[in-house]
Protein backbone atom coordinates (compact mmCIF):
# COMPACT_ATOMS: atom_id res chain seq x y z
CA UNK A 1 0.00 0.00 0.00
CA UNK A 2 1.53 3.18 -1.37
CA UNK A 3 1.28 6.53 1.16
CA UNK A 4 -1.24 7.86 -1.68
CA UNK A 5 -3.38 5.28 -1.05
CA UNK A 6 -3.41 5.15 2.39
CA UNK A 7 -3.85 9.40 2.62
CA UNK A 8 -7.08 8.80 0.11
CA UNK A 9 -8.10 5.37 2.62
CA UNK A 10 -7.97 7.55 5.77
CA UNK A 11 -9.73 10.54 3.99
CA UNK A 12 -12.14 8.52 2.53
CA UNK A 13 -12.92 6.45 6.37
CA UNK A 14 -12.84 9.77 8.10
CA UNK A 15 -15.33 11.53 5.78
CA UNK A 16 -18.11 8.65 5.99
CA UNK A 17 -18.56 9.31 8.93
CA UNK A 18 -18.29 13.55 9.63
CA UNK A 19 -20.16 13.93 12.82
CA UNK A 20 -18.44 11.01 14.84
CA UNK A 21 -15.14 12.25 13.56
CA UNK A 22 -15.69 16.19 14.50
CA UNK A 23 -17.05 15.29 18.24
CA UNK A 24 -13.34 13.21 18.28
CA UNK A 25 -11.53 16.13 16.61
CA UNK A 26 -13.16 18.54 18.75
CA UNK A 27 -11.45 16.68 22.20
CA UNK A 28 -8.16 17.53 21.20
CA UNK A 29 -8.72 20.35 19.99
CA UNK A 30 -9.89 21.82 23.46
CA UNK A 31 -7.15 19.82 25.06
CA UNK A 32 -4.55 21.67 22.78
CA UNK A 33 -6.14 24.89 22.49
CA UNK A 34 -6.21 24.55 26.69
CA UNK A 35 -2.68 23.77 27.17
CA UNK A 36 -1.24 26.67 24.82
CA UNK A 37 -3.71 29.22 26.29
CA UNK A 38 -2.38 28.58 30.06
CA UNK A 39 0.94 28.05 29.38
CA UNK A 40 0.90 31.47 27.72
CA UNK A 41 -0.59 32.54 30.31
CA UNK A 42 1.96 31.37 32.86
CA UNK A 43 4.80 32.62 30.35
CA UNK A 44 2.87 35.97 30.54
CA UNK A 45 2.82 35.80 34.53
CA UNK A 46 6.70 35.11 34.84
CA UNK A 47 7.42 37.66 32.09
CA UNK A 48 5.23 40.66 34.33
CA UNK A 49 6.71 39.29 37.53
CA UNK A 50 10.02 39.49 36.52
CA UNK A 51 10.08 43.06 34.65
CA UNK A 52 8.18 44.30 37.50
CA UNK A 53 11.24 43.46 39.81
CA UNK A 54 13.98 44.74 37.02
CA UNK A 55 12.05 48.03 36.98
CA UNK A 56 12.99 48.25 40.83
CA UNK A 57 16.21 49.14 39.75
CA UNK A 58 18.92 47.48 38.25
CA UNK A 59 22.01 45.43 39.73
CA UNK A 60 20.29 46.12 43.43
CA UNK A 61 20.97 44.86 46.66
CA UNK A 62 18.62 45.39 49.68
CA UNK A 63 19.51 46.22 53.34
CA UNK A 64 17.22 45.94 55.77
CA UNK A 65 16.92 46.20 59.37
CA UNK A 66 15.85 43.27 61.94
CA UNK A 67 16.95 39.83 62.27
CA UNK A 68 17.19 37.76 59.83
CA UNK A 69 15.61 33.96 59.74
CA UNK A 70 17.34 31.09 60.43
CA UNK A 71 17.68 27.71 61.73
CA UNK A 72 15.89 27.75 65.21
CA UNK A 73 13.98 31.05 64.35
CA UNK A 74 10.50 30.85 63.84
CA UNK A 75 9.55 34.35 63.19
CA UNK A 76 12.35 37.12 62.06
CA UNK A 77 12.81 39.80 64.53
CA UNK A 78 10.91 42.96 63.31
CA UNK A 79 12.61 42.20 59.52
CA UNK A 80 12.01 46.25 58.15
CA UNK A 81 10.67 47.52 60.76
CA UNK A 82 13.42 47.39 63.47
CA UNK A 83 15.28 49.97 63.85
CA UNK A 84 18.84 48.75 63.61
CA UNK A 85 20.14 50.85 60.68
CA UNK A 86 20.86 54.38 60.62
CA UNK A 87 22.09 56.96 58.21
CA UNK A 88 26.06 56.52 59.04
CA UNK A 89 25.78 53.19 57.95
CA UNK A 90 24.25 53.93 54.51
CA UNK A 91 27.59 56.62 54.37
CA UNK A 92 29.91 53.68 55.37
CA UNK A 93 28.64 51.42 52.73
CA UNK A 94 29.20 54.41 50.09
CA UNK A 95 32.70 55.08 51.34
CA UNK A 96 34.05 51.97 52.40
CA UNK A 97 32.90 49.41 49.77
CA UNK A 98 34.47 48.89 46.46
CA UNK A 99 32.24 48.80 42.99
CA UNK A 100 29.28 50.26 44.64
CA UNK A 101 27.70 53.12 42.01
CA UNK A 102 24.74 54.60 44.51
CA UNK A 103 23.44 54.31 47.99
CA UNK A 104 20.22 55.29 48.59
CA UNK A 105 18.96 54.98 52.61
CA UNK A 106 15.31 55.00 52.89
CA UNK A 107 12.55 55.51 55.99
CA UNK A 108 9.25 54.50 54.30
CA UNK A 109 5.59 54.75 56.57
CA UNK A 110 1.93 55.03 55.36
CA UNK A 111 0.07 58.04 56.60
CA UNK A 112 -3.42 59.60 55.98
CA UNK A 113 -2.76 62.50 52.80
CA UNK A 114 -4.81 65.58 52.53
CA UNK A 115 -5.45 68.19 49.45
CA UNK A 116 -7.88 70.82 49.04
CA UNK A 117 -10.83 68.18 50.31
CA UNK A 118 -9.31 64.99 48.88
CA UNK A 119 -7.15 62.30 51.04
CA UNK A 120 -5.58 58.88 50.15
CA UNK A 121 -3.93 56.32 52.60
CA UNK A 122 -0.77 55.84 51.25
CA UNK A 123 3.61 55.38 51.24
CA UNK A 124 5.59 58.34 52.22
CA UNK A 125 9.09 57.36 51.48
CA UNK A 126 11.93 59.85 53.12
CA UNK A 127 14.60 59.61 50.02
CA UNK A 128 18.06 60.91 49.19
CA UNK A 129 18.72 62.31 45.51
CA UNK A 130 20.49 58.81 44.58
CA UNK A 131 16.88 57.35 44.98
CA UNK A 132 16.40 58.12 40.96
CA UNK A 133 19.21 56.40 40.03
CA UNK A 134 19.21 53.48 42.25
CA UNK A 135 15.49 52.61 41.45
CA UNK A 136 15.18 53.76 38.06
CA UNK A 137 12.77 56.58 38.55
CA UNK A 138 12.47 59.64 35.69
CA UNK A 139 10.76 62.44 36.52
CA UNK A 140 7.41 63.62 34.28
CA UNK A 141 7.00 67.17 35.77
CA UNK A 142 8.77 69.45 37.46
CA UNK A 143 12.35 68.14 39.92
CA UNK A 144 13.32 65.33 42.21
CA UNK A 145 14.47 66.16 45.47
CA UNK A 146 18.12 67.63 45.82
CA UNK A 147 20.58 67.60 48.61
CA UNK A 148 20.35 71.01 49.09
CA UNK A 149 16.75 70.44 50.16
CA UNK A 150 17.81 67.47 52.54
CA UNK A 151 20.20 69.72 53.92
CA UNK A 152 17.34 72.39 54.89
CA UNK A 153 14.93 69.78 56.30
CA UNK A 154 12.68 70.99 53.09
CA UNK A 155 9.41 70.23 53.41
CA UNK A 156 8.99 69.86 49.65
CA UNK A 157 7.45 65.75 47.92
CA UNK A 158 7.08 64.55 44.99
CA UNK A 159 4.18 62.84 43.94
CA UNK A 160 3.65 59.35 42.14
CA UNK A 161 0.95 59.28 38.95
CA UNK A 162 -1.33 57.66 40.78
CA UNK A 163 -1.32 59.73 44.15
CA UNK A 164 -1.58 62.61 42.00
CA UNK A 165 -5.22 61.56 40.66
CA UNK A 166 -6.18 60.34 43.67
CA UNK A 167 -5.73 64.03 45.36
CA UNK A 168 -6.13 66.39 42.36
CA UNK A 169 -9.09 66.86 39.68
CA UNK A 170 -8.04 65.98 36.33
CA UNK A 171 -6.18 68.95 34.58
CA UNK A 172 -4.73 70.35 37.62
CA UNK A 173 -1.24 70.69 37.69
CA UNK A 174 -0.37 69.27 40.78
CA UNK A 175 3.33 71.20 41.11
CA UNK A 176 3.27 74.10 43.34
CA UNK A 177 0.59 72.79 44.83
CA UNK A 178 0.38 71.61 48.76
CA UNK A 179 -0.53 68.46 50.30
CA UNK A 180 -0.83 67.39 54.28
CA UNK A 181 1.20 64.74 55.83
CA UNK A 182 0.74 64.80 59.61
CA UNK A 183 -0.90 67.50 59.74
CA UNK A 184 2.39 69.39 58.13
CA UNK A 185 2.29 70.93 54.39
CA UNK A 186 3.89 70.09 52.06
CA UNK A 187 4.97 71.50 48.61
CA UNK A 188 4.49 69.54 45.39
CA UNK A 189 7.54 69.79 43.07
CA UNK A 190 7.39 67.01 41.27
CA UNK A 191 5.48 64.15 39.71
CA UNK A 192 7.66 60.64 38.72
CA UNK A 193 6.26 58.95 35.33
CA UNK A 194 4.39 56.06 35.55
CA UNK A 195 5.83 52.97 35.90
CA UNK A 196 3.13 50.14 36.43
CA UNK A 197 1.87 48.19 39.16
CA UNK A 198 -0.49 47.07 41.69
CA UNK A 199 -0.87 46.35 45.43
CA UNK A 200 0.52 47.57 48.67
CA UNK A 201 3.78 48.14 47.15
CA UNK A 202 3.00 50.05 44.31
CA UNK A 203 5.79 52.09 43.09
CA UNK A 204 2.94 54.77 41.08
CA UNK A 205 1.31 55.21 44.23
CA UNK A 206 3.69 56.62 46.67
CA UNK A 207 5.39 60.09 47.96
CA UNK A 208 8.68 60.77 48.42
CA UNK A 209 10.08 63.91 50.85
CA UNK A 210 13.43 64.38 51.77
CA UNK A 211 14.61 61.99 54.35
CA UNK A 212 16.23 64.31 56.25
CA UNK A 213 12.83 65.59 57.16
CA UNK A 214 10.88 62.35 57.51
CA UNK A 215 13.63 61.31 60.06
CA UNK A 216 13.09 64.94 62.04
CA UNK A 217 9.10 65.07 61.47
CA UNK A 218 7.81 61.75 60.82
CA UNK A 219 10.02 59.57 62.96
CA UNK A 220 11.92 61.89 65.22
CA UNK A 221 14.88 59.39 64.85
CA UNK A 222 18.04 58.96 62.52
CA UNK A 223 17.18 55.09 61.91
CA UNK A 224 16.42 54.11 58.24
CA UNK A 225 13.82 51.51 57.04
CA UNK A 226 16.30 50.11 54.21
CA UNK A 227 19.45 50.72 52.12
CA UNK A 228 19.46 50.80 48.82
CA UNK A 229 22.32 49.77 47.21
CA UNK A 230 23.28 49.73 42.83
CA UNK A 231 26.63 47.47 42.15
CA UNK A 232 28.74 48.63 39.72
CA UNK A 233 27.76 46.06 37.52
CA UNK A 234 26.15 42.64 37.44
CA UNK A 235 28.94 40.81 38.13
CA UNK A 236 30.63 42.39 41.04
CA UNK A 237 27.13 41.95 43.01
CA UNK A 238 27.45 38.97 45.18
CA UNK A 239 31.05 40.42 46.52
CA UNK A 240 28.82 43.56 47.24
CA UNK A 241 26.47 41.94 48.96
CA UNK A 242 29.35 40.33 51.03
CA UNK A 243 31.48 43.05 51.82
CA UNK A 244 28.24 45.05 53.14
CA UNK A 245 27.07 42.36 55.36
CA UNK A 246 30.72 42.28 57.07
CA UNK A 247 31.03 45.58 57.09
CA UNK A 248 27.82 46.23 59.41
CA UNK A 249 28.87 43.20 61.19
CA UNK A 250 31.65 45.27 62.31
CA UNK A 251 29.86 48.17 62.85
CA UNK A 252 27.14 46.64 64.72
CA UNK A 253 29.70 44.51 66.84
CA UNK A 254 28.07 41.70 65.96
CA UNK A 255 30.90 38.46 65.96
CA UNK A 256 28.09 35.80 64.70
CA UNK A 257 26.49 36.46 61.28
CA UNK A 258 23.30 33.96 62.52
CA UNK A 259 22.67 36.93 65.13
CA UNK A 260 22.64 39.96 62.54
CA UNK A 261 20.26 42.35 63.18
CA UNK A 262 19.85 43.08 59.68
CA UNK A 263 19.48 41.18 56.19
CA UNK A 264 20.80 42.03 52.97
CA UNK A 265 18.37 40.70 49.50
CA UNK A 266 19.99 40.70 46.38
CA UNK A 267 17.69 41.44 43.43
CA UNK A 268 18.72 38.48 41.34
CA UNK A 269 17.74 36.18 43.72
CA UNK A 270 14.33 37.64 43.89
CA UNK A 271 13.96 37.71 40.32
CA UNK A 272 15.19 33.68 40.42
CA UNK A 273 12.89 32.43 43.18
CA UNK A 274 9.73 34.20 41.30
CA UNK A 275 10.71 32.48 38.43
CA UNK A 276 10.80 29.31 40.11
CA UNK A 277 7.18 30.04 41.71
CA UNK A 278 6.12 31.04 38.13
CA UNK A 279 7.49 27.96 36.50
CA UNK A 280 5.96 25.54 38.66
CA UNK A 281 2.75 27.82 38.41
CA UNK A 282 2.76 27.49 34.93
CA UNK A 283 3.36 23.63 34.69
CA UNK A 284 0.25 23.40 37.14
CA UNK A 285 -1.50 24.81 34.58
CA UNK A 286 -0.19 23.15 31.70
CA UNK A 287 -0.78 19.81 33.70
CA UNK A 288 -4.13 20.52 34.40
CA UNK A 289 -5.29 21.43 30.89
CA UNK A 290 -3.39 18.25 29.55
CA UNK A 291 -5.93 16.15 31.49
CA UNK A 292 -8.03 16.75 28.55
CA UNK A 293 -5.79 16.15 26.15
CA UNK A 294 -6.07 12.30 27.99
CA UNK A 295 -9.77 12.42 27.73
CA UNK A 296 -9.16 13.39 24.46
CA UNK A 297 -6.90 10.45 23.03
CA UNK A 298 -9.62 8.33 25.35
CA UNK A 299 -12.11 9.77 22.68
CA UNK A 300 -10.09 8.72 19.72
CA UNK A 301 -9.44 5.09 20.86
CA UNK A 302 -13.12 4.60 21.51
CA UNK A 303 -13.81 6.01 18.34
CA UNK A 304 -10.88 3.68 16.42
CA UNK A 305 -12.35 0.33 18.36
CA UNK A 306 -15.64 1.39 16.96
CA UNK A 307 -15.00 1.48 13.48
CA UNK A 308 -12.50 -1.49 13.65
CA UNK A 309 -15.87 -3.21 14.71
CA UNK A 310 -18.29 -1.55 11.91
CA UNK A 311 -15.45 -2.54 9.58
CA UNK A 312 -14.74 -5.98 10.57
CA UNK A 313 -15.88 -7.36 7.20
CA UNK A 314 -14.02 -4.35 5.47
CA UNK A 315 -11.10 -5.81 7.51
CA UNK A 316 -11.52 -9.47 6.60
CA UNK A 317 -11.98 -8.53 2.51
CA UNK A 318 -8.59 -7.27 1.87
CA UNK A 319 -6.70 -9.97 3.88
CA UNK A 320 -8.35 -12.61 2.30
CA UNK A 321 -7.30 -10.47 -1.50
CA UNK A 322 -3.80 -10.74 0.55
CA UNK A 323 -3.48 -7.16 2.38
CA UNK A 324 -0.97 -7.94 4.97
CA UNK A 325 -1.61 -7.31 8.97
CA UNK A 326 0.97 -4.28 8.31
CA UNK A 327 -1.03 -2.21 5.45
CA UNK A 328 -4.23 -3.19 8.15
CA UNK A 329 -2.44 -1.54 11.55
CA UNK A 330 -0.80 1.24 9.22
CA UNK A 331 -4.10 1.98 8.06
CA UNK A 332 -5.82 2.26 11.03
CA UNK A 333 -2.87 4.10 12.81
CA UNK A 334 -2.73 6.72 10.23
CA UNK A 335 -6.60 7.26 10.91
CA UNK A 336 -5.66 8.02 14.41
CA UNK A 337 -2.87 9.76 13.84
CA UNK A 338 -4.40 12.61 11.11
CA UNK A 339 -7.48 13.08 13.52
CA UNK A 340 -4.75 14.11 16.18
CA UNK A 341 -3.01 16.59 13.31
CA UNK A 342 -6.34 18.03 12.53
CA UNK A 343 -7.14 18.57 16.01
CA UNK A 344 -3.57 19.70 16.95
CA UNK A 345 -3.74 22.33 13.81
CA UNK A 346 -7.24 23.79 14.97
CA UNK A 347 -6.51 23.38 18.45
CA UNK A 348 -3.02 25.72 18.11
CA UNK A 349 -5.15 28.04 16.00
CA UNK A 350 -7.72 28.39 18.75
CA UNK A 351 -4.93 28.60 21.93
CA UNK A 352 -3.18 31.27 20.37
CA UNK A 353 -6.58 33.32 19.59
CA UNK A 354 -7.52 32.85 22.91
CA UNK A 355 -4.25 34.26 24.61
CA UNK A 356 -4.54 36.63 22.32
CA UNK A 357 -7.83 37.54 23.48
CA UNK A 358 -6.87 37.81 27.04
CA UNK A 359 -3.63 39.39 26.82
CA UNK A 360 -6.25 42.36 24.76
CA UNK A 361 -9.30 42.60 26.61
CA UNK A 362 -8.03 41.35 30.12
CA UNK A 363 -5.60 42.52 32.93
CA UNK A 364 -3.65 39.49 32.59
CA UNK A 365 -0.31 39.37 30.10
CA UNK A 366 0.23 36.56 27.99
CA UNK A 367 3.36 35.46 26.47
CA UNK A 368 3.12 33.03 23.49
CA UNK A 369 6.27 30.97 22.46
CA UNK A 370 7.16 28.57 20.02
CA UNK A 371 7.50 25.99 22.82
CA UNK A 372 3.92 25.27 23.34
CA UNK A 373 3.46 25.28 19.98
CA UNK A 374 6.04 23.04 19.09
CA UNK A 375 4.51 20.82 22.30
CA UNK A 376 1.09 20.43 20.84
CA UNK A 377 1.80 19.23 17.60
CA UNK A 378 4.38 16.46 19.12
CA UNK A 379 1.60 15.72 21.88
CA UNK A 380 -0.79 15.78 18.77
CA UNK A 381 1.19 12.94 17.25
CA UNK A 382 2.00 11.27 20.23
CA UNK A 383 -1.15 10.86 21.33
CA UNK A 384 -2.88 9.61 18.05
CA UNK A 385 0.23 6.92 18.00
CA UNK A 386 -0.39 5.81 21.60
CA UNK A 387 -4.24 5.83 21.69
CA UNK A 388 -4.78 4.42 18.14
CA UNK A 389 -2.26 1.29 18.40
CA UNK A 390 -4.48 -0.94 20.27
CA UNK A 391 -7.31 -0.39 17.55
CA UNK A 392 -4.99 -0.56 14.96
CA UNK A 393 -2.54 -4.04 16.27
CA UNK A 394 -6.52 -5.39 17.44
CA UNK A 395 -7.83 -4.66 13.32
CA UNK A 396 -4.14 -6.04 11.71
CA UNK A 397 -5.04 -9.32 14.14
CA UNK A 398 -8.85 -10.32 13.16
CA UNK A 399 -9.13 -13.69 11.57
CA UNK A 400 -10.08 -12.85 7.83
CA UNK A 401 -12.58 -16.39 7.76
CA UNK A 402 -13.81 -14.86 10.90
CA UNK A 403 -14.11 -11.28 9.95
CA UNK A 404 -15.82 -12.85 6.77
CA UNK A 405 -18.85 -13.95 9.26
CA UNK A 406 -19.26 -11.00 10.87
CA UNK A 407 -22.78 -10.19 10.90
Amino acid sequence: MTTTDIFHETYSALSANKARSGLTILGIVIGIASVIAMISIGQGAQGSIQSSIQSIGSNLIMVMPGAQKGPGYQVSSGRGGARTLITEDATAIMNQIQNVAAVSPQLSGRYQITAKGTNTNTSVNGVTSAYPQVRDVQIAEGSFITDTQNQSLAKVAVLGPTTVSDLFATGTDPVGQTISIKGLLFTVIGVTVAKGGSGFNNQDDMIFVPLSSAQRYFAGADYLSEIDVQAADQNSMTQVQNDITSLLLTRHNISDPTQADFSTLNQADIVAAASSVTSTFTILLAAVAGISLVVGGIGIMNMMLTTVTERTREIGLRKAIGAKKKDISTQFLAESVMLTLIGGIIGTVLGIAIAYTISSFGSIHTQITWQPIALAFGVSAIIGIIFGYYPARRAASLNPIQALRYE
